[in-house]
Formats: C-alpha cells, structure tokens, sequence
C-alpha cells in the first residue's frame, strides 16, 4: 500500500478524522455518532483496514489510506463522543502521545478508569437505528430502520437480522438505497440504474435475499451495492405492517463486507425496541403548508396514534410544566378514535401531551408528545444575536431540541446572527424578523471527504481533455466543483423533510461565500461556496411573505413593484425576503422534491460575491416566483440534473414564473 499506509500520522490527523466521521452523518444520525471503535465498560476496540478517503488536499493519487486513528486523533474523538478525556499508555505503562494505539495500549481517564485498547483486522463499524424505541403488541403499524456503513465501498453486502416475530416479505417492505428512491423489496433489481456511461459497471441497483434463520428470526441479505457515494442513510427499510407478537425486547442486528480496496467484515452493530402493551406511536401532527401563514394560529394542535383495542375509555391529558403534572383536556375522544385535538392553548408555552387509556387490551398512559404554542424566540435558548458572538452551535443545538419537540418555529428576533455552518432539521421552520440579520462568518463546515478524487477535473484542463472523464464511475468529475460538494454551506440540510426559512429580514453571506471554481485552493476557512445547500430533501419554502400577487419591474424606478387586483402599480415590497452575497449559488437543491422559492429581493444591500442565485439539479415539483435580482454573474433560476449524488434522477414538474433580473 506504498507509502500513504507507512505515514499514518500525516494521514490521520484530527481534521482528517473528523471529516470522515462528519462527512457520513445524515439525517438520523448526528454528526459524530459514528466512530472507528466499538466501546465496552473496560475495553475499546479498534479495526485496521483500507480505504479511499480524499479530501480536497489530498493529491490526485494518494487517496488509498488506513481506517486506524492515530493517538491524537483516538483521543480527540473519544472527547467529541461525549466518552471524557483519556490519556494513552503503553502495556508498559508508557505514556504515548503519537503514532499509533496496538494491541495491549490502555486508555486512562483522570478518575483512573482504565479501557484496554484491542486491534482487530475489519471494515469500521456500522450504525443502525430505528425510528421508536417502543411498539404497540398486537396492533398493526410500520417500522422504519437506517443502515450507515462505517465506511464506503463498491459491490457491497449487508446483512440485517430481523428478529422474531416481525414478518418481512418481498412485498411488505421497502427499500431506499443511498437516496435512490424507495421501491418494495421484490423490485430491487428491477429499479433503474439511471444515465450511466457505457462502461459503467453496475447494470442494476442490487440484489436482495430474505433468508429464514429459524429461531433467531429473518436475514436480509443484500448485494453488491454500490456505497461509494454517501447521501445519509445507506439503506432504508421501512417494514409495513408490522404486528409485534408479545412483550419484551426486539433485537435487530446488521454488519456489511466491503470489496475494495480490500475485502474486509465489519462488526456487528444492534438497535433494540420494546414490545409494549400501552399506545406507544401517540404522534403530534407538524406544522404542514405548502406557503408559510403569517399569522399562524398555535393555539390549537392535533395527534393521531394506532386505535387501542377494547378501551372504555381515552382521556387526553395535558402538562404546562414539563411532565410533572397533568390535567385532561377537555375534547371528545371515543374508545376507538385515533384522532384528537387540543385547542385554546396559552401562547408561546412549552405543552406535554399523551393518553390515559382505561380499560381493554392497551390500559395505561401512552408515550409524551410536545408542543410549543407560538414562535420560539431564539435568544431565549442561548443564542445571542449581538453581531459579536458565533451563534453557530447554540442555533444548531436550539435546532435539535425544537426537532426533539417534533419541530415548530424558531423566531429569529431583532439582531445579526453569526453563524458559519446551520444544520436544518426535520419539521423545524425558522422566521426571520424585519430588524433580524442573519450574516455568514468564515470557517463553515468542509467539504466532505469523498470516495474518488475530483483533482483531474479541478487542474484547469480543457472541458474537452478526457483525462478527468478517464473513470466512468467517477461522478465528481461530472460537473463542476460547486455542485459536487454538498456541506460546504451557511445552511445545509440532507434527507430531511418540511422546512422552512422565510421572513422579512435579511440573508447575508457578508462576503465569506466564494464564487470561483478554484474554491478548493482557497485556505480551509474560505471554502464555502452555498448559502442553502439541500440534498435528497422534501418539502421546502425560502421566501418572504406571499401575497398571492404578481411581482413585476418598473425600469425607471429601477425597482420591483407588485400589481394590485385593480391593475395598480404596488411599490410596497416590505413582504420580501432580503438575501445578498450569496457566494457561488443561493440555493444548490439537488435531488429535492416539493420546492417553493418566492418573493425574495436579491443584492438590494450588496452587490458582491453573487454568481447563480437559485439551482435545481434532479429536482421534483418546485415552484419558483416573484424572484428579483439586482445582480448575478450566471444562472438565476437553473432547472437540470447532474451525476452529483453518485447517481442521476430525472427533473419533472416545474413552474416557474416573475423572475426580474440582471445577469
């Protein structure tokens, strides 16, 4: 393995690790959940292998390296886990501060706690997760799991254990494999590769298998997937209904084989629920629309769950302080409805709600479901917004907990917000005032670390020199470097559903969003190139507020104005959203589905670091109007598909309509 496996301290740096374990986290899974080790109460166990990581420093031919984290980084990380700070010694009791952990190393904490190091030749471990912790014996329901391999290959298998008792077919369970779709299990084989090259050397998606293993329950065998890309969750089932036997503790287990560079097994990881005889799926329904409201009315919410059998009775209950107490609601519930609703709510007030079932097969109170009766001012969870301090990890950590809460809205207060890199979540909706400012700093996430090289594309050859078009399965040369990386943004969200970023205040890459091509030369800290980047999402909105009016341009004003339902010129442009220096896109939505962009006034308080303002790349069902541009230096509105995702998805259902600018 040449070299690149003899230097392994210049190779595994802490910023090199970091980006392979950042690089894989989506939708599900937070960044940093997966790590090269499986820890015990006493023991830490790593897995030595190969694989191709690059980043955008990594030459052209030297992307082959070691999964093994040197010291420095084993350590950074088991600190960013939440595991503690550790000190690394030799058996000898040596203290060891570089190179590499062998077999026979132990971990210290200040407590003295020790963890034994062990070294075991293997793919890095997987990550599984489902979508509850908990399930309803007897009633019928679905059941979603993630697949995360610990790291990327081609013609891989995976095999996942389902445990006795939940029945799984080729036509009751679906499957998406990295983003491609969701298609049942029995056409698989039959789902469509995409525009490939003529050398391209899949001819199909995969192969599954469903293997009875007796009493430990069904193998899901599948084969020769193709996870060089990586676009979240690597696989994701979705078991329909679901009939849980009986009580007790459900096991699903799932490792994976890599092919290249090596042949390697992974460990086998486990996610668990329980059987359970109360309602466990009491869900409250999110804030859904097509086009925000202004004035939503958050005084009233809903929750549907699975009927129970047999109840005399369901009561709704109600907390004002977080669970302590609780109180019913006074709604009309029958013994066998699944739908209730909550109203007259206090404003802005933190609610838990379940059930109290009496009676029947699920007697019992049911599982917490949260909501939050207005828009959350986000100063109020630590976020600063005095133009001074990067609010950057206090909106993501606010982010997190509204997504916890089952999403709402974060209002965004008088104020300029610094932030370098705002994970977007499922459900959660940001509002942003007229006096609110929210303004790019330097020093955003990185690009991702990639399975291929993009170098040749990136030397400033000639489009027509076929050197970097040399590996037809190397999709990073097939557009330009803007659109091949993905988390190099202000704002960035992947497989994520129902969000929103709309208001009357103000947008500003504040002049650290690049536009060049040559981004990756630029120092780590000037790599972002996107304002919002959105990967494999659904149901989005950017925009002020819709009037339900047609934007139009006044040339001797030089301005936009609206046209009233009299015909009359309305120069009252108040309801827009401001965004300026958008860098090289505003918007980079690839694979997105259900896009509403609107009434949004570009470059009003700045002309600079603008290229395109709005690009869809494989996108579905969008709808993009009242858009005005002071300035662009290419596209304003760009519908197409690329090879960007590591595959290519079709472009349908476009309407397109008032865009005014300059470009």
């Amino acid at each position: 393995m040449r070299n690149t496996l003899l230097d392994m301290r210049s190779i595994l740096s802490k910023t090199f690790l970091l980006s392979l374990l950042l690089g894989v986290a989506g939708i599900g899974i937070q960044a940093g959940e997966l790590y090269p080790w499986q820890l015990t109460r006493d023991s830490l166990l790593l897995f030595e292998g190969s694989t191709y990581r690059y980043t955008v420093d990594t030459p052209e031919n030297e992307g082959l390296s070691s999964t093994l984290p040197s010291v420095e980084a084993l350590k950074e990380q088991l600190v960013h886990s939440g595991s503690g700070i550790y000190r690394l010694f030799t058996s000898t009791g040596q203290e060891k501060t570089e190179g590499l952990p062998v077999n026979g190393d132990y971990l210290q904490s200040a407590s003295k706690k020790r963890l034994l190091i062990g070294v075991r030749k293997g793919a890095l471990p997987p990550v599984i997760k489902l979508d509850r912790t908990a399930f309803t014996i007897k009633t019928a329901g679905n059941l979603t799991l993630d697949f995360y391999a610990g790291q990327r290959s081609p013609m891989t298998t995976v095999t996942i254990r389902v445990p006795e008792g939940i029945a799984v077919t080729l036509d009751n369970t679906t499957v998406n494999v990295i983003g491609r779709g969701e298609v049942i299990l029995r056409d698989l084989p039959k789902q469509s590769i995409g525009r490939t090259g003529t050398n391209y050397s899949y001819k199909k998606v995969g192969d599954v298998e469903i293997r009875k293993d007796g009493k430990k329950g069904t193998l899901l065998i599948f084969k020769d997937l193709d996870f060089r890309p990586s676009n979240g969750p690597d696989i994701r089932l979705c078991f329909r209904g679901v009939v849980i036997p009986e009580k007790g503790n459900y096991a699903f287990e799932a490792d994976y084989i890599t092919s290249q560079p090596e042949v390697l097994h992974s460990p086998v990881a486990t996610a668990t629920f329980e059987g359970v005889t109360t309602v466990s799926d009491f869900t409250r329904t999110p804030l859904q629309a097509f086009t925000y409201k202004k004035n939503w009315d958050l005084s009233f919410t809903s929750f549907y769950w699975t009927a129970p059998r047999n109840a005399e009775s369901v009561t709704l209950l109600l907390s004002e302080d977080k669970g302590r107490t609780w109180k019913p609601v006074r709604t009309g519930i029958l013994p066998d409805d699944d739908f209730a609703a909550a109203g007259r709510l206090n404003p802005n007030q933190l609610y838990a709600f379940k059930l109290l079932v009496k009676g029947g097969d699920n007697q019992g109170e049911s599982n917490i479901a949260w909501f939050y009766s207005g828009l959350q001012d986000i100063k109020t969870t630590g976020v600063k917004g005095d133009g001074i301090a990067d609010d950057t990890e206090a909106i993501n950590k606010a982010i997190i907990e509204m997504n916890k809460l089952g999403g709402g809205i974060l209002r965004f207060t008088a104020g300029t917000y610094n932030v370098r890199t705002v994970h977007l979540l499922s459900n959660v909706w940001l509002h942003l005032d007229a006096d609110a400012t929210i303004q790019g700093l330097p020093g955003g996430d990185a690009p991702e670390t990639t399975w291929f090289s993009d170098r040749a594309y990136r030397s400033g050859l000639s489009p027509t020199d076929p050197r970097p078009y040399a590996d037809p399965e190397n999709y990073l040369t097939k557009q330009d470097v803007g659109h091949t990386f993905f988390r190099n943004a202000m704002f960035f969200g992947e497989r994520i559903d129902n969000v929103k970023i709309v208001g009357t205040g103000r947008i500003t890459g504040n002049g650290n969003l690049v536009t060049s091509d040559k981004v990756m030369n630029n120092a780590p800290e000037k790599r972002c190139d996107k304002m919002f980047s959105l990967k494999l999402c659904t149901n989005i909105e950017i925009g002020g507020w819709a009037m339900g009016k047609d934007m139009w341009y006044d040339p001797q004003k030089d301005e936009p104005y609206y046209i009233d339902t009299d015909g009359q010129k309305n120069y009252d442009v108040s309801n827009m959203l401001h965004i300026d220096q958008g860098g090289h896109f505003v918007l980079l939505a690839t694979g997105t589905d259900g896009i509403h962009v609107h009434d949004t006034y570009f470059a009003k308080h700045n002309t600079r670091n603008a290229r395109d303002i709005y690009d869809f790349m494989a996108c579905n069902d969008v709808t993009v109007t009242n858009i005005y541009s002071r300035v662009s230096s290419d596209d304003i509105v760009k519908p197409g598909s690329d090879c960007s995702l590591g595959f290519t998805r079709p472009a349908r259902n476009y309407m397109v309509r008032n865009i005014v600018g300059d470009t």
